[in-house]
């Protein structure tokens, strides 16, 4: 296919996916509208963003990363919801094979060039049929005992979807600092980094990041979660713990994924890596203005954000104005 038909049938699809996605999202937002009484209007595709809008990027490694990453969990196929159970069936509904593919078209289409942890089938088919030129990090998982034949078995797989970075999954993570098994995390990320790519550590314990440190882990980069605690489900102080998110307990019902915010914020003052932080948002607690701006002005220097197709030119333009206020910040940018 030449460039000028690629670029052809990229205008096409974006003009489809976003008339496809300006429908959907007028039957999701008034819940009681009906097709026959409210038909849906075909939204224009859009122009490329204005320069002072556009999103700022960041190094890692050798790879150039938009500040913000758009989440794999609504790509995955997984969401947290607390205790509403209809949640997940209904973002099943809505998230169709098309509606993916639309969904990575508008995220390149306002800055967004990386896709977190999962999606790696949808990026490669929406980069091969449809010209878009959108990077994947997808994560590792290891665990106690696997053996370093598997692991490495695993790690390659990974890289050859498409990675231009790895890091190794906070649950992983998490479970093995946990268990005290420092050595089983410091070997995936040794294994990890033999492929000649960024290598991260991801947790929801600032546990894990304080470990690494202090051993010596030579990973390239952090992923930790990163939200405030004032919502009204968060669980109350008196009843958070370590790895509560692993092992439930008594005030947690998958609504806390960040047990000591300030703490983390002052402990990543001392850490001289880029921090990739996620669950910014508290899964939805908070809306992006208030979340965006507490995880860029306490040290973040990526976001990845969990995003629907129509929440993300006002969530991305929303972040390049957070971006712009933030760059004196108390922590340097450490990409």
């Amino acid at each position: 296919m030449s460039e000028s038909e690629r670029a052809v049938n990229r205008r096409s699809f974006l003009e489809r996916s976003l008339a496809t996605g300006s429908a959907a999202g007028l039957m999701l937002g008034t819940g009681l509208a009906r097709a026959e009484e409210q038909p849906p209007q075909a939204a224009p595709a859009p122009a490329p963003a204005e320069p002072a809008k556009q999103l700022p990027f960041g190094m890692i490694g050798k790879a150039k990363i938009s500040r913000v990453l758009l989440g794999g969990n609504l790509i995955g196929g997984w969401m947290h919801a607390r205790d509403l159970k209809y949640v997940g069936s209904l973002f099943r509904a809505y998230a169709t094979e098309e509606k993916i593919i639309q969904t990575l078209a508008v995220a390149e289409q306002n800055g967004i060039n990386t896709v977190f942890e999962t999606g790696a089938d949808y990026i490669a088919k929406y980069n091969r049929e449809h010209g878009g030129k959108m990077q994947f990090i997808p994560h590792i998982e290891v665990s106690s005992g696997q053996s370093e034949t598997t692991l490495k078995e695993h790690i390659q797989k990974q890289v050859d979807s498409g990675a231009v970075a790895l890091y190794v999954w906070g649950v992983s993570a998490d479970r093995l600092i946990q268990a005290g098994d420092v050595a089983q995390l410091a070997k995936a990320v040794e294994l990890a980094k033999k492929h000649d790519l960024p290598v991260g550590v991801g947790s929801h314990s600032l546990l894990v990041t304080k470990a690494c440190e202090e051993h010596n882990i030579p990973c390239d980069y952090y992923v930790k979660t990163f939200h405030n605690d004032d919502y009204p489900s968060a669980t109350p102080k008196d009843k958070r713990k370590e790895f509560i998110w692993l092992d439930g307990g008594e005030g947690w019902y998958d609504n806390m994924w960040c047990i000591n915010p300030q703490e983390t914020a002052q402990f990543m003052q001392t850490v001289k890596k880029p921090w990739v932080a996620f669950k910014v948002l508290a899964a939805g607690a908070y809306l992006p203005r208030q979340g965006f701006d507490f995880a860029f002005e306490n040290g973040a220097d990526f976001i990845a954000v969990g995003m629907f197709d129509f929440h993300i030119a006002e969530n991305c333009e929303l972040a390049a104005k957070v971006l712009r206020r933030q760059q004196n910040r108390a922590r340097p940018w450490m990409a």
